[in-house]
């Protein structure tokens, strides 16, 4: 499955790299690879929008894993893009290990192969993959096999499984901090279950916190050593609500509010500095949002309608800049009806597990909602989809699955 994932991927590459990835707009606009050439020009970790010196705008692990592609290819070369888009690629299709793991551990035989192939060819994971040099795919890989992870400690109370755990996920909090959504969540259901079954929790739990912390401390000390002040990972938080907070809604963002189009909030963030820019940005959005209940309400709704539909509307106008909207809509929404109808059978099943689907489904994308959604923002989530999804189309529960569950729960 992992091979010919990788081979869809790769195949795929040349379809939809476009020579603009060259553009020098493109390439000045890429926060991701502005960061990573700076890193590699010895100007360390910053000039996430123009040359203005450190910054805490991005979580550093794809940063820095850029750089070392920038540093054996060269800083935003042709040669450096299609290395990224391949590594992106080999995230994407590792993914089908720990979907087939889930699925088979959690449903039999019959839905792993559902899943694994479903994840080998997704339509996003194939796109994402080939066409997206950004953390998505790292995400999305980490997530899955953390997911797996949380849920095969209910079985163990080693304290280096544990310490493994933790730091883990300090990881994947430092790829991307939305994790931290959910991981501490998946983790605390295992310390239930542990409790539940009087079991050891709390070595276990205090050995994952201490795993934890020590990997996202190095991180967090040098933004206070910095910036004088506790920054979780990342800055941009007053940046992102403010954009998707501003009385536009003819699109789920209004992109001529960020520095990358906009000469005036670009002139602001290099006059006042990131830090002291972030901060007004989070009050004009605040002060937007208090002003405008209403339209922050039905905003809300909006967005997790196109979280989980893809659809924001049929417009003519709309639909001219995001022509590839109503085949998105067609895949998003059957994705989410067929995840949802997993989901309940799931539940059936084997409740402490969906339970498990469902802290994820419910809180990785809540802060999406109040701020604003991007088509990719969602993505990490896929994979425990396309499981959910084949457990849906896979049918009835296979001999060797109900076995493995009656001996579980013997």
């Amino acid at each position: 499955m992992v091979a010919v994932a990788l081979a869809v991927r790769l195949a795929v590459i040349p379809f939809v790299y476009q020579q603009d990835w060259m553009d020098p707009f493109v390439l000045e606009h890429w926060a991701f690879g502005r960061i990573a050439r700076s890193i590699v020009t010895g100007h360390g970790f910053g000039s996430p929008f123009a040359d203005t010196g450190l910054s805490a705008l991005l979580p550093p692990v794809y940063s820095y894993l850029l750089a070392g592609i920038f540093k054996i290819f060269g800083p935003e070369t042709r040669a450096s893009v299609l290395a990224a888009l391949s590594l992106n690629s080999l995230f994407s299709a590792l993914t089908c290990v720990p979907v087939y793991l889930l699925a088979k551990e959690g449903f039999g035989a019959r839905v792993a192969k559902w899943a694994g192939w479903g994840w080998a060819f997704s339509p996003y994971g194939v796109y994402y993959g080939a066409d997206w040099a950004w953390s998505t795919c790292l995400v999305t890989l980490e997530l899955a096999w953390l997911f797996l992870f949380a849920w095969r400690l209910e079985k163990s109370s080693r304290t280096r499984d544990w310490l493994l755990f933790g730091a883990a996920c300090g990881v994947a909090a430092l790829t991307e901090p939305v994790t931290l959504a959910v991981l501490p969540l998946l983790g605390a259901w295992t310390f239930y279950r542990l409790y539940r079954q009087r079991h050891p929790w709390k070595g276990p739990m205090i050995a994952a916190a201490v795993a934890g912390v020590a990997v996202l401390s190095p991180w967090i000390a040098r933004n206070y050593e910095l910036f004088h002040r506790f920054i979780p990972v990342r800055s941009g938080y007053g940046l992102e609500l403010y954009i998707g907070n501003s009385g536009d809604s003819t699109r789920w963002v209004n992109s001529n509010l960020h520095p990358n189009h906009s000469d005036t909030e670009l002139a602001e963030y290099e006059r006042v500095g990131e830090i002291a820019y972030m901060d007004h940005k989070l009050q004009q959005a605040k002060d937007f949002i208090r002003s405008h209940p209403a339209w922050y309400v039905w905003m809300t709704g909006r967005r997790i309608l196109y979280m989980w539909t893809g659809y924001w509307s049929f417009d003519r106008a709309y639909l001219k800049d995001e022509p590839l909207d109503p085949p998105n809509i067609f895949v998003n929404t059957t994705m989410t009806i067929l995840g949802l109808l997993g989901l309940r059978r799931a539940f059936q099943r084997d409740s402490p597990l969906a339970m498990r689907f469902a802290i994820v489904l419910f809180f990785f994308p809540l802060t999406y909602y109040f701020s604003h959604p991007e088509t990719y923002y969602f993505r990490p989530v896929d994979p425990l989809i396309v499981v959910l999804a084949a457990v849906a189309i896979a049918g009835r529960p296979d001999k060797s699955s109900a076995l493995q569950h009656l001996g579980s729960e013997v």
